[in-house]
Order: structure tokens, then sequence, then C-alpha cells
């Protein structure tokens, strides 16, 4: 606990333990507050404490953005070389350069609803801007087979080739809920065998009717805050699950989608140790060493501490698999436009995060928690900070043009980019598409 000058009490990591053991704990907490503090440990049971090998690390607000500011041009960012030639094969110096991102890039999406395929405005706002959607909750099982045997699947459907159309990649939203109340009445009430069954018939029909259409699997949502299944199969359900989905479709990468991980201090249920403990004895079951793993942050905030963030992310990293921020929102209050930015700026800037979601599903009633349009489809102060990122995450050098060797050198964002070239000696523009995110080279030729 840091205790900060003003007397306000902050939660900078909190961990389980094994008595006898040496653990590394590692955290943080903002003070809004300059002068003497405390730091203190306490334990829910009766126990000697012994702390050894501290460090703390003080940053004031301009040294942490500045970090990111480090982060983000080492991980979004490379230096790209492109070299023009016109039609007689020389070289163009001086000429212009117009550079557009239109592909790949940093994953940025947002949760989709059903109402999207019958307003146009909707699917207008939606498709100028994420490159990943998730539908809120379209896939879920409750959706698809409410009534045991009767299912239904012509929204997901429709949905998945709206996505499809815009070149928009899919998250699977979810193979299965843990938390028992979000099961229909009639799966609460089967044994351990019809449910077995249940579950083998609805991994069969979700996950290979959207087999090879999709980037992830959530398999199983909040599967350390609850324990539905394991509680009725055993300790190895989950282990199974993610087994069995893998067999069905091994293109998608698997996540376990769980909240308060890096949100919530204070909740011991899912704490990033013990997401690592969970990942670790899925990955160890008998033939599911092979999978590909994701790890799912919902990412559900009240008011977020930035640094625990940082230090959960780090710990989660160790996994060396895919972090995904997968349903990021803030709270409404007077805050939520500028704690919003500020997660979506530690996310962007964490080499750990390979893609953000959006929690702002629009419904024509109300959103969840967090609505970034009215309801005609004009940006709230959120959706314009949504935006801003955007354009600032995509932003391409002003005024370019290639030097005495035709040459063009700049830093620029991961991705696909149209690039339109000018030079007096062109009766018209040269354009090309120039694939900058796995190349740092492309060469430009006017044709003959």
């Amino acid at each position: 606990i840091l205790v900060t000058p003003d007397g306000n009490f902050n939660t900078a990591g909190m961990l389980v333990v094994q008595s006898g053991c040496w653990t590394m704990l590692k955290g943080g907490a903002t003070s809004f507050a300059a002068g003497k503090g405390e730091l203190f440990f306490e334990t829910n049971v009766t126990a000697e404490l012994m702390v050894d090998s501290m460090s703390l690390q003080p940053f004031s607000f301009e040294e942490w953005k500045s970090h990111r500011h480090e982060s983000i041009a080492k991980e979004r960012k490379k230096k790209v070389k492109i070299t023009v030639h016109g039609s007689d094969g020389k070289v163009l110096p001086d000429a212009e350069l117009s550079l557009e991102r239109v592909a790949k890039g940093f994953p940025l999406g947002n949760a989709m609803t059903k109402e999207i395929l019958d307003i146009p405005e909707y699917e207008k706002w939606f498709t100028s801007r994420f490159t990943v959607a998730t539908m809120e909750n379209e896939m879920k099982w409750y959706s698809t087979e409410y009534d045991q045997n009767q299912e239904l699947y012509e929204i997901p459907d429709k949905m998945l080739a709206l996505a499809e159309k815009y070149n928009i990649s899919v998250r699977g939203h979810n193979v299965f809920w843990d938390d028992q109340s979000k099961q229909m009445d009639w799966v609460s009430k089967l044994s351990a065998p019809q449910l077995k069954k249940a579950m083998e018939k609805r991994m069969k029909n979700v996950v290979s009717r959207y087999a090879g259409k999709l980037i992830h699997w959530d398999v199983l949502n909040e599967n350390l805050h609850y324990s539905f299944f394991e509680d009725k199969l055993g300790k190895d359900a989950s282990a199974e699950v993610f087994k069995e989905v893998a067999k069905l479709d091994d293109k998608p990468i698997l996540f376990m989608n769980e909240y308060n991980t890096i949100e919530e201090p204070n909740d011991a249920a899912p704490l990033p140790t013990k997401y690592l403990a969970k990942l670790k004895q899925i990955q160890s079951y008998p033939g599911n060493s092979k999978l590909k793993y994701g790890i799912g942050l919902e990412s559900h905030f009240d008011t977020p501490n930035i640094p625990y963030v940082r230090g959960s992310l780090d710990t989660l990293a160790q996994a060396k698999v895919p972090i995904w921020l997968t349903e990021i929102d803030v709270k409404k209050g007077p805050k939520q436009v500028e704690y919003l930015e500020e997660v979506m700026r530690e996310g962007f800037a964490h080499p750990g995060v390979k893609g953000i979601v959006l929690w702002g599903a629009w419904h024509a009633k109300e959103c969840y928690v967090m609505c970034l349009t009215d309801k005609n489809f004009k940006n709230l102060p959120v959706g314009d900070v949504v935006d801003k990122l955007i354009t600032e995450w995509k932003a391409v050098p002003e005024d370019a043009k290639t030097d005495d060797k035709g040459v063009f050198e700049a830093e620029l964002f991961h991705g696909e980019y149209n690039v339109t070239v000018k030079h007096k000696s062109l009766k018209e523009p040269l354009m090309h598409t120039v694939d900058l995110d796995s190349k740092s080279e492309a060469t430009i030729r006017a044709k003959k």
C-alpha cells in the first residue's frame, strides 16, 4: 500500500504467496501530491512478512509520457526507405510523395451490435474507423441456443459477412462463459454427462461454422472469477475445452478473457500471477503445449491506476504470448475522456500488447457503459478522443520529397500504404501500394 502525502491509500500491487517462499511483487501507483509518503505491506493471515531487494523508481508525468513515446517509436514504427524511378529507369529527385495508410498496422477495434445490420449510418461510422470487431452478444451461447436444440445463427452470420465486406477482422466472443448466472436454465439443470455432451455440440457447431473466418476465439470468458464448468466436470474442464476448440479450428489465437487483471489491484481473483498460473495449467494439459494462446484483458475501468497497468502488463508479458485489451471502457464521470486516452495510450505503447478493442457497442436505448456516439452517430467526447488517436497512430509526414538520389526516408507506423508520386517528368501522378508492415524498403517505378 502506498500512502501519498495527501493521505490517500493506494494499492500498488497484490499477489498470492506461499509460506516460506520469496515471491516477486511488481506494481505501481500514482500520487497527485508531493512530499513525504509511506509504503507498507499487509497480509490477510497472521504471518511475519519479510521484504528484500526493494526498488522504488519515481517518475514525473512528463517522464512517464516520454517513456511511452520511446516505446511507440521502437514497437510501432520503423525506418523506411522508398526509392522512385522514372520510366527511363533513372531515379527521380525532388519527387513529391503523398502517403496514406490503408491496411494492416496496429489492430484497433470496437464491439459491434446487431443494429448495424439495419442502420446505414451505424455501418458507415463503424467501418470507417475500425479494423477489428467483436460481436457484443450475438455469438454467445445464450444468443445462438437460448432454447435447447433450437440454434439460430442468422444474425452473427450477417454481421460476419458485413465485417468481411470491409476487410474487418472478427474476434469470436465467446465459446463459453464460466459465470453460472450467464447459463440458460436448461444448461444449469443438466447432469455432468449431459453437460459434457451439450458442450461438445456447442463447440462443434459454433467453432466449425466459423472455422477459418475468425482471428481469435475467447474460449473461456471470466474463467478466473467463475468456475461453472470446472465445478461440474472437474479441474481439467477448461484445458479440455481449449484442446477441443483447437481441433475444430487451428487458425485463431485462443484466449482466456478476464476482467480486473489490470483494472483492479484489490481484486484477488484475477491477479496477473493467477492468470499466468491458470494459463500454465491449461498449456501443460496433455496435447495443449503447442496451441496458439493469447491473453485477453477486458479492461473495464473506473479510475485507472496506470502504473499498476504497466506493471501488470510487464508481468503478463513473461508468458510470451500476444496480449490484447479486449473490452476497453471507462465509467462515465468528469475524467472519462482523460482516463480513456490514458488507458489507450498505455496499451498502444506496451510492447506486449498486440491489439486493442473498445467496448463501445452502440444501442439505440443505451450502451453498456460507454457510448462513443449519440443516436445520430455524431461523436461524443469519448468518440472524439478515439478519432484523435486513430489519426495520430497513422500519421504520415507532410511535404514528403525524394532526395537527390530519388530516395525518401522516414519513420512510419507499421502498415500498408498507398503512395502517390508527382514529378515534373511524369505526365500524370504515379500511384503504388507498398507494404511497410513486413518490409522496410520499397521501390516505385513508372511504366515505360
